[in-house]
């Protein structure tokens, strides 16, 4: 995937050690975490890692009790008209008034941001196939990621936030809407941040990733480069081993005997030297998935 982060440009969004405890549990725990401008930056973690928690700091709907947070160079607590103007933002709640119609909807959005494009979003009305008659409160699921889609769109923001946008949409929307959508702003130039469970979407879409478990980063990265450092290698032993001979760069291990299986960081030039020290042959040596690569570092 070609890299579409350019190093000249001053990032979208930069947390510097970030806290944030809510009574006794610790949602965020001295988060650092650069968002490069352009491209698509995926946010992955199981359910209370804290994505939506970092993502409402993003917002400025929290205050971080320690740490800061910048986006457009800006605090958003403090200037949240020049941040939230700029920014498009759907979340997994799908937050909105069943009252209104679709049309109604469209029209009440439109005040709120400057850059409102009004024949954009009919266009989005149009490939999304919402009735503009429609009520709010009779749409769909996936006809609601829609409506929210859109809403977030129609203003062309310089930041696109999506918190697990895939819910409620079908594999084809997926596909064919989301995805669509997702590699076009970044290849206007623009950036978005996706938060999602889903981590083969996330792994086909995403320039980088960071990885979040239980309020820390555990791994922030370009996929080429996790891509090219996480490898799932085999190995022959000359000797019978009872248990995983130590491997250096070795996330986790199985096997029994003669052969054993290591996921690993590192290169495979890398790997296959410490194999060779450990007195062991590479039978076979394969990229890991991100699934694979988050599975590793969270039992890590």
């Amino acid at each position: 995937m070609p890299d579409s982060f350019s190093s000249a440009s001053p990032p979208v969004v930069e947390i510097h050690r970030l806290t944030r405890r809510f009574g006794s549990k610790t949602a965020l725990d001295d988060v650092s975490l650069t968002v490069p401008r352009g491209g698509v930056f995926g946010l992955i973690g199981g359910n209370g890692a804290g994505k939506t928690t970092l993502i409402k700091h993003i917002l400025g709907l929290l205050k971080p009790q320690a740490g800061t947070v910048a986006v457009f160079g800006l605090d958003p607590v403090h200037s949240p008209v020049g941040v939230l103007g700029r920014i498009g933002y759907l979340s997994e709640d799908r937050d909105l008034p069943n009252w209104m119609r679709v049309h109604e909807l469209i029209r009440y959005s439109q005040p709120f941001f400057p850059n409102w494009d009004a024949a954009y979003a009919e266009e989005l009305r149009e490939a999304f196939d919402l009735d503009s008659g429609a009520r709010v409160k009779a749409l769909s699921r996936g006809q609601r990621a829609r409506m929210g889609l859109l809403v977030a769109l129609a203003h062309r923001p310089d930041l696109l936030v999506l918190d697990e946008p895939s819910s409620g949409l079908d594999p084809v929307v997926r596909r064919d809407i989301l995805g669509a959508i997702i590699r076009t702003i970044a290849d206007e130039g623009r950036t978005v941040l996706f938060s999602s469970h889903l981590l083969d979407e996330v792994e086909r879409v995403a320039d980088r990733v960071a990885i979040i478990h239980r309020g820390r980063v555990l791994l922030m990265a370009s996929m080429d480069e996790i891509k090219d450092t996480h490898r799932r290698v085999t190995l022959r032993f000359a000797q019978l081993h009872d248990q995983p001979p130590p491997l250096v760069g070795a996330l986790s291990c199985a096997g029994q005997g003669f052969e054993w299986t290591y996921t690993c960081t590192g290169a495979s030039d890398q790997l296959r030297r410490a194999a060779e020290a450990a007195g062991a042959s590479v039978v076979d040596d394969a990229a890991l998935s991100l699934d694979e690569v988050f599975v590793a570092r969270i039992a890590g």
